[in-house]
């Protein structure tokens, strides 16, 4: 078998690149005698990375979402020199861009984002989507999707937090880790946690949004909004943090059709029991009253659904077990991208 070299472009999209090839596809490639490596193109770094890649000739290159308009330019006019290029992509870009529900700044990002992805995807052989719906809209554009669900790749908690159960000193753990793209998602389900949190005691609640959580949820008792972990850090965190319940509302837009299941992932990693939107893509992972609960989008009915799981907890340790299982199984076993 002939040994190849892989590179990673880098424009700092870190969770993309990591979830969907570093640290999913990139240890079985070595596995196998292939190389592969990280560049990040973004900036001063660009002239070292540009030398680099001067001396790869039909290496195989992975972009990841975006790419500075620099070193695009640049692999435009050198496309011929390298072998596959494979372009990963976890968002809808185009429809974040014109979506009326996002944060100003979060849309104008995505709309440049969107403007140069007609030329990511002419320079790719293959496109990696993280969903079947993103993919089905990417094919409009290129001949070859692929979907590729997120790989899980955090180590299993050990679920003492919910073996142990709950109790005055150890409250619930209620945890949102969503980014402000879903400000809109957790704002719709704010009444079932502000009735949730001035009923009872035995709850706390983190949203890590810090200033960006919502306001009238920020002032609840028991509340915490630490401010969001870049994503090496955020991994730490993931690993050493546990939670009883994870929260994952997802309204019906455009954009949020394009999503993975990377949050039941998440949710998983943290220890807790998932409470979804009951549409794609969790109705693809999630089995409601197994590994989770699958849940309308009417605030009452979360509500009702999150006083369920506080009065049952042996039902809760039981999803949260289950859960783990589930995730355990999406660990990536075969290098099934590039092909």
């Amino acid at each position: 078998m002939r040994r190849e070299r892989w590179l990673v472009l880098s424009d700092g999209a870190r969770p993309t690149e990591d979830i969907y090839f570093l640290e999913s596809v990139a240890p079985l490639l070595r596995s196998e005698g292939h190389d592969v490596g990280r560049l990040d193109v973004r900036g001063w770094r660009w002239r070292l990375a540009r030398w680099v890649l001067s001396r790869q000739l039909g290496a195989n290159l992975v972009l990841a979402r975006t790419l500075p308009e620099h070193s695009l330019r640049w692999l435009e006019r050198e496309r011929s020199r390298f072998g596959c290029i494979l372009y990963l992509i976890d968002d809808d870009l185009a429809a974040a861009g014109s979506d009326a529900t996002l944060p100003d700044a979060y849309r104008r990002r995505m709309a440049r984002a969107a403007a140069q992805q007609p030329r990511l995807l002419a320079l790719a052989d293959e496109v990696v989507a993280c969903s079947p719906s993103l993919a089905e809209r990417l094919r409009e554009y290129h001949a070859k999707v692929r979907v590729m669900t997120p790989p899980f790749i955090a180590p299993l908690p050990s679920l003492e937090h919910v073996t142990q159960g709950p109790s005055v000193e150890r409250p619930w753990r209620l945890g949102f880790h969503g980014t402000r793209a879903h400000l809109a998602d957790l704002e719709h389900i704010a009444p079932a946690l502000e009735a949730l949190q001035t009923e009872r005691e035995d709850t706390e609640l983190e949203l890590m949004l810090g200033e960006h959580a919502p306001p009238a949820l920020a002032r609840l008792p028991r509340t915490r909004c630490p401010t969001p972990l870049a994503w090496p850090k955020f991994r730490d965190y993931q690993a050493e943090r546990r939670v009883h319940i994870g929260l994952a509302p997802l309204l019906e837009t455009p954009f949020n059709r394009g999503k993975s299941l990377i949050k039941f992932l998440d949710i998983a990693a943290m220890g807790g029991v998932g409470v979804y939107a009951n549409r794609a893509p969790y109705t693809e992972i999630v089995e409601h009253g197994v590994n989770g609960l699958l849940v309308d989008d009417d605030p009452d009915e979360w509500r009702r659904c999150l006083r369920w799981l506080l009065e049952h907890p042996g039902e809760a340790r039981r999803m949260a077990h289950a859960a783990a299982q589930t995730a355990r199984r999406h660990v990536l076993r075969e290098p099934n991208i590039g092909d």
